[in-house]
């Protein structure tokens, strides 16, 4: 029996087979279009891939690929001449750089262990493109020979990071710090520092410290360390806080109250030795073999050691006591206080009766001259004409932060002694 399908059936089935086929057909297309797209992208990415080349190897930003390098140091005796002539270069050439350097770098400055480079023609060994001389750790000058002579001075990168520190003192600051392999010049800025809170020659077994600074490097390596922005020494179970801060475009330390760190007098005329005689109106004199009074302060240090002026001042006398001082400076601070430096093995640059010194100017250098048994610096204070102990006067502040900068100041110390805190081995 024949069935027989009504028309508007029929007319849907025709439909819904294109729509079918329809779909089908699009399926395929985009799996065609995919793949191929696919490819497409694979082979642009490997184009890419092709194009990219690794970046050449700088030093000096000079493509170290395209010359051949043959480095030296400056030997003892060398100078440019000798430098240069050894490599082939003629002695008019030489003449012409020595000359024409003068306005960019002294030729007659090279320093014995300075590194020097020659960046030499890749295909003729005997041609020099380049001479370039490290005046210090940043700074070098390069000589372009190629062409025409040309010379220029250029700087490394530096890269500037903020490090922390801390230590407990078993023996000195110096020991402390340099068992952490602390640069030298930290150490010094540190002392620098607190020279006006208390006497670094009385730090004692137990005191400890913590410090945020910043340190510079080139290439990676440490070229030394630059500013100090927070520091906390606790000297005999009291903290003494210092706080780098920018106050009438002069950095300056300041205390967490907000005063000032600098006084009028440093709190010693030397750095990192030790007293070897107290102040004391009956001493045992060493030389005389007598009791006598020693109205000052001595300390033992190495001949040549440089003796600073505790504060601004004039020289009131610069003289020579036989059987007594010896070579020995007398400066006037202000109405009140005079200080005197004795047994000078030799005076500082400039150093005479009427001039002016600034405070922490070397005046001259420990030595034994006069009556001594030794190398050793005999210093005195004076309070309105009458000897009183160094070590106990009281040096008057300098102007602690401005009330118009307290909200500044108070910010930055508040961040700082969060840091100082995180710092650990405290």
């Amino acid at each position: 029996m024949k069935i027989i399908i009504p028309q508007k059936y029929q007319r849907l089935k025709r439909i819904l087979i294109w729509v079918v086929s329809f779909v089908v057909l699009l399926q395929v297309a985009y799996f065609i279009f995919d793949r191929y797209e696919t490819r497409r992208i694979m082979k642009e990415l490997a184009m890419e891939k092709e194009i990219v080349k690794p970046e050449p190897i700088m030093l000096f930003n000079l493509p170290v690929d395209s010359f051949k390098i043959v480095s030296g140091q400056v030997r003892s005796g060398q100078n440019l001449s000798a430098i240069l002539s050894k490599q082939g270069v003629s002695m008019t050439k030489i003449d012409e750089i020595s000359k024409k350097s003068i306005l960019t770098f002294d030729v007659r400055k090279m320093k014995v262990n300075n590194q020097y480079y020659f960046f030499k023609n890749q295909h003729d060994s005997s041609k020099i493109e380049y001479f370039i001389y490290e005046i210090d750790k940043v700074n070098y000058v390069i000589y372009q020979l190629s062409d025409s002579l040309r010379i220029y001075k250029e700087q490394k990168p530096i890269t500037t990071l903020v490090k922390s520190a801390s230590g407990i003192i078993t023996s000195s600051l110096w020991n402390a710090m340099a068992a952490q392999a602390l640069d030298y010049n930290l150490i010094m800025d540190m002392s620098d520092i607190y020279i006006y809170s208390f006497d670094f020659f009385g730090i004692q077994k137990g005191d400890k410290f913590r410090i945020i600074y910043e340190e510079d490097y080139v290439y990676g390596k440490s070229i030394g360390t630059g500013r100090i922005f927070a520091a906390q020494f606790v000297h005999a179970n009291e903290d003494f806080y210092a706080f780098l801060f920018n106050q009438n475009n002069e950095d300056v330390y300041f205390d967490d109250k907000g005063k000032s760190l600098k006084k009028a007098f440093l709190k010693a005329p030397l750095k990192f030795n030790r007293i070897s005689s107290q102040f004391s109106n009956a001493r045992f004199h060493p030389v005389l073999k007598i009791y006598r009074p020693h109205h000052g302060v001595d300390y033992a240090a190495p001949t040549g050691t440089p003796v600073q002026s505790i504060g601004d001042g004039t020289v009131v006398a610069k003289a020579y006591q036989a059987g007594g001082g010896g070579n020995y400076v007398k400066i006037k601070h202000n109405a009140v206080y005079t200080t005197s430096y004795m047994h000078l093995s030799k005076f500082g640059a400039g150093i005479a009766n009427g001039v002016r010194v600034k405070q922490g100017q070397v005046i001259g250098y420990v030595g034994s001259t006069g009556l001594s048994s030794g190398p050793h610096l005999d210093y005195r204070v004076f309070m309105n004409g009458k000897p009183v102990n160094p070590l106990t006067i009281k040096s008057p502040p300098t102007e602690p932060v401005f009330e118009k900068n307290m909200p500044a100041y108070t910010a930055l110390r508040d961040s700082m002694m969060v840091k100082l805190n995180e710092i650990k081995n405290f």
